[in-house]
């Protein structure tokens, strides 16, 4: 298996694990689980595919993607009650799924001579509507829209670093390493230390 395909696996299995705790916390039965999950799983890497107009979308070419979304969706469906939080769990996977999706969609776009600007939209759109899909359809409050965090900012960071990698002539693979790092690094610096952007701030009109 090639590092693309590869990192479509895992980042479809672990955003699939956010879903099946999400669906937990929604008290959901197993086909609920087995729809979050996969629509979790595969929403981010769809609206890459369908933007990208590429040949056929990534889970309809090869099923076993959400063969893998299942999978995780019963692997939760039976152990989420063993989790002491399963907010907290969900947060956290959730960066680490937000770490190997960018890097994801960033490389698809790379491996497509995409300009500049739709490689890291396309980091960006990968990382992003997976987790957005979940939390609109369970009614929470979409991890993307959470006042100050870096979430969107993480994954703009993170394609932004690999193109920095590839144009400083380190190559693809080291550009998809550094992406993933730097993704994962900013995302989980938010979650611990509360790393903040600043954010807009409404003043009265003047006279």
């Amino acid at each position: 298996m090639t590092l693309l395909p590869a990192l479509d696996y895992l980042s479809v299995f672990i955003f699939a694990l956010t879903g099946a705790l999400a669906a937990s916390r929604a008290q959901l039965d197993l086909v609920g689980f087995l729809f979050i999950a996969s629509l979790t799983a595969v929403g981010g890497g769809t609206v890459r595919d369908l933007l990208l107009n590429r040949d056929m979308v990534f889970w309809v070419a090869d099923p076993w993607y959400i063969g893998t979304a299942c999978s995780a969706a019963v692997l939760v469906f039976f152990t989420a009650h063993l989790l002491e939080s399963r907010r907290r769990a969900l947060d956290c996977l959730d960066a680490g799924a937000l770490a190997v999706a960018v890097p994801a969609g960033t490389g698809v776009a790379l491996s497509m001579d995409q300009a500049p600007a739709v490689v890291v939209m396309m980091g960006m759109a990968t990382g992003a509507f997976g987790g957005l899909m979940r939390d609109v359809v369970c009614n929470e409050v979409p991890m993307v829209l959470r006042q100050g965090e870096l979430y969107l900012s993480a994954a703009f960071f993170g394609a932004l670093s690999a193109l920095g990698m590839i144009w400083l002539g380190l190559g693809f693979q080291a550009g998809l390493m550094a992406c993933a790092a730097v993704t994962f690094l900013l995302r989980s610096g938010s979650m611990r230390f509360g790393w903040r952007l600043p954010v807009y701030k409404p003043r009265p009109p003047r006279n």
